[in-house]
């Protein structure tokens, strides 16, 4: 019996379904962007079968007995950090970042390390062949055995050699080249990578296999296709840095197992990625002695404090607006801190142009860095520098106070293990624990306040 075929209008913009052709989508307002889609009848298909054959049945919540399987670490613990203490079996994780990031590197990386803890890798690649992956694994450190490349974009070939090889682990380099022959649509059209994930996610679930998806991104840094797809997936990273520079920040934006705030900081090498186990320190190392315009912040990222030096450059304008730019702050975020400092602390600001980045290429968006801001911003204008050994912690508010934040304890620790006498903290975080003997805690209620103990 020959299988229905479905025909049906799909904006390849937002993912919009229409039983009919529309010149404009009525949810973006896109013209033109509707295309025909031609839909197999896959009702077998689409049934979640495992690979012995054995079909998932309804069962009564007491009955269902959770397999306890542990969490696979890997040899890279920032990335087992991110992931919430390793690989979970069954699993389907996305990670999206810029092309050229390194994001087939960390995974290609990650699975010789699956290998050599006793699991068996399949490494389907859809943008390179074999022979460019071979290269690049032998640059990376000798392949195990159990590791297997597929050069194949045919989802029902993948799903064959998944079948066939029964591995524990599967990378999918990338999911905007894989295609679902029942599909009509192009490669990376919002029907084909919504199908194609539907299919990793049925063998994810139903087999305990862990599957990786790289995932392309937009110009606007987000993931390309349906949003449904970071909806279908158990955990979303984002790979992100510049590729000018060798450091690369992995970011959680959801985790189904762990935390989504936590981060890993690698460094690339000629080798692959290497871990950078105290970035604080790398953040700081090239800092300058008595320069202005400096502060250093104790940022927390997930569960993790890290110091960050904050750069401001304040001069006067030429043109009649003043100009601003950020980079890795919030821009909204340091016009409010210097409309405060301009009201609260008497710096007339209007007429200087300002200038602010995160050094180290790190972005900050927590309240905690208002402090940090505003002392940089007040030591460029004023050309008074801070003491090396000073570090800054607080959220600012519209009449000026310095508001309490949360880890205070965690982020004192921090500034006083890599050597800095002196934190400036809300004085409404001073009570309830201990600080430390070799640091100076000082407690400050505003912001003019502040400016005054640190230039006095």
């Amino acid at each position: 019996m020959a299988k229905k075929v479905k025909v049906q209008f799909e904006c390849q913009s937002c993912g919009y379904i229409s039983p009919k052709y529309l010149g404009r989508c009525p949810n973006c307002g896109q013209w033109n962007s509707m295309t025909e889609v031609k839909i197999q009848d896959t009702s077998d298909r689409r049934a979640r079968v495992s690979l012995s054959g054995k079909k998932t049945q309804p069962q009564r919540l007491t009955e269902i007995v959770p397999k306890k399987e542990p969490r696979v670490a890997t040899k890279l613990p920032e990335l087992n950090r991110v992931l919430g203490g390793g690989v979970v079996p069954g699993s389907l994780v996305l990670i999206g970042g810029d092309p050229g990031i390194g994001k087939s590197t960390l995974l290609l990386q990650v699975s010789q390390q699956l290998t050599e803890v006793g699991g068996k890798v399949l490494y389907v690649s859809g943008e390179e062949s074999a022979d460019q992956i071979k290269l690049r694994a032998e640059r990376l450190g000798k392949a195990n055995v159990d590791f297997y490349l597929y050069a194949e974009t045919d989802m029902n070939e993948i799903s064959r050699a998944i079948e066939q090889l029964e591995p524990d682990y599967v990378i999918i380099d990338s999911i905007q080249t894989m295609t679902q022959p029942d599909v009509t649509s192009v490669a990376g059209s919002v029907s084909q990578v919504r199908e194609t994930t539907a299919e990793l996610l049925k063998l994810a679930k139903t087999n305990g296999i862990a599957i990786f998806i790289v995932g392309h991104v937009t110009k606007e840094g987000s993931i390309a296709g349906p949003r449904m797809l970071e909806h279908m997936v158990d955990t979303v990273l984002y790979f992100e840095g510049d590729k000018h520079h060798t450091f690369r920040i992995l970011r959680a934006v959801k985790n189904r197992f762990g935390s989504t705030n936590e981060i890993g900081i690698f460094e690339m090498r000629e080798h692959g990625l290497e871990e950078v186990a105290n970035p604080s320190q790398v953040f700081l190392e090239e800092r300058l002695d008595g320069a202005t315009g400096s502060a250093i912040v104790v940022a927390m990222e997930g569960s993790r404090p890290i110091l960050v030096e904050v750069q401001a450059l304040v001069t006067p304008t030429v043109f009649g607006n003043a100009k601003r730019t950020t980079t890795g702050l919030d821009f909204n975020r340091v016009s409010l801190i210097m409309a405060v400092l301009e009201k609260r602390a008497s710096l007339l600001l209007q007429s200087q142009d300002a200038y602010l980045k995160a050094a180290g290429g790190v972005k900050l968006n927590e309240p905690a860095i208002d402090l940090a801001v505003a002392v940089s911003i007040a030591s460029s204008y004023k050309e008074k520098g801070t003491k090396p050994t000073e570090c800054f912690i607080g959220e600012i508010g519209l009449t000026g106070e310095v508001r309490r934040v949360n880890s205070i304890e965690q982020r004192v620790k921090e500034a006083e293990k890599l050597g800095f006498t002196r934190i400036y903290i809300p004085k409404n975080n001073l009570g309830g624990w201990t600080p430390p003997k070799n640091i100076e805690v000082i407690g400050v209620a505003t912001i003019g306040e502040t400016l005054r103990k640190v230039f006095q």
